[in-house]
């Protein structure tokens, strides 16, 4: 069922936020909204979305439902499905990969271990660095928060060097800047050499 994405926070227009509706959009489906409470103060954040094991296009649009549901967030907006080659390691395979956009009022910790819940719902294990995995998100940014901590690194400090994350958060941000690092559009000579393949939408649907 399609449903109508937010493209505001706080009044804002989201990054890239498309002004009307269209019917040929390229945002992917996404699940129901839940209403803000009155007190919401929402900070904006990007989630990265990967899995390369079980049925990996069902598990991201099962994911983009549980971000749906993190207490005091609100799902924005969902990019397109990528399928990606993985990245240091051989015999695995292809990863699908999406990124999403939300509204929180969590602290980033906070955020992140909603985020490990989620991955434990859905089977995350950590055998070994670079494991293959059920499914893996990765919180990019908040806002234009800067943190280092040993749980946690704001921006992600890899976000700018992997074409699976700057391609699908330009489709749903075109503008936005990675702090410290200027704009992510700028990134893209970086890493356009990277095996990566946007599905169309029949496929996203399965």
């Amino acid at each position: 069922m399609a449903v109508t994405l937010a493209t505001t926070i706080s009044g804002h227009p989201l990054p890239g936020a498309p002004t009307e509706t269209s019917g040929n959009s390229t945002l992917a489906d996404a699940p129901p909204v839940t209403p803000s409470a009155s007190h919401f103060a929402p900070y904006l954040a990007y989630v990265a979305l990967g899995a390369n094991l079980g049925e990996p296009i069902a598990q991201l649009r099962r994911a983009f439902d549980a971000l749906a549901r993190i207490d005091h967030s609100r799902l924005l907006r969902t990019s397109s499905l990528y399928r990606s080659a993985p990245i240091g390691v051989h015999g695995q395979p292809d990863f699908i990969n999406a990124v999403a956009a939300l509204a929180t009022a969590l602290a980033p910790e906070a955020l992140l271990n909603a985020l490990l819940s989620i991955e434990t719902e859905f089977g995350r294990r950590r055998d070994y660095p670079n494991a293959p995995r059920t499914l893996d998100l990765d919180l990019l940014m908040v806002d234009d928060r800067v943190l280092d901590t040993p749980r946690l690194q704001l921006p992600h400090p890899r976000l700018h060097l992997r074409a699976f994350v700057i391609m699908p958060l330009l489709e749903i941000a075109p503008d936005c800047r990675i702090p410290g690092r200027g704009l992510a559009a700028a990134w893209r000579p970086a890493v356009q050499m990277q095996a990566i393949e946007r599905l169309p939408p029949a496929e996203k649907m399965e």
